[in-house]
């Protein structure tokens, strides 16, 4: 059986230098990062909020989103946020992916913080 997180389909994306430049201008984006905690902890984005994709649809309506402002879904390789961009669009969420997720991130030197 395949999992529910599996990364069939495209959704909305931005770009980590997008992500970056909308950051640093002060937008309002809220930040979910769905790989594990260890992933989480060896470097994230600073203000994204962990919770790993098996746990999303259980732990979703104890986040305590902001429907009104949008949400960027955060994985290693873009490969679990699809699941998370799509059950949060369906959700109401504006919601969007980090194309090619913290790799490509890295990849730009882009801050991490570690936890």
């Amino acid at each position: 059986m395949v999992p529910w997180w599996s990364p069939f389909g495209q959704v909305p994306e931005i770009s980590a230098e997008e992500l970056h430049d909308r950051l640093a201008r002060g937008a309002k984006l809220q930040l979910l990062d769905v790989r594990t905690r260890l992933e989480f902890a060896h470097g994230h984005i600073a203000g994204a909020v962990n919770v790993p994709i098996q746990s999303l649809r259980g732990e979703l309506p104890h986040l305590a989103l902001d429907r009104s402002e949008p949400v960027v879904a955060i994985c290693k390789t873009a490969h679990r946020s699809p699941a998370a961009t799509r059950v949060l669009r369906a959700q109401g969420f504006d919601a969007v992916q980090l194309a090619k997720g913290m790799d490509d991130w890295r990849r730009q030197e882009l801050p991490v913080q570690k936890a």
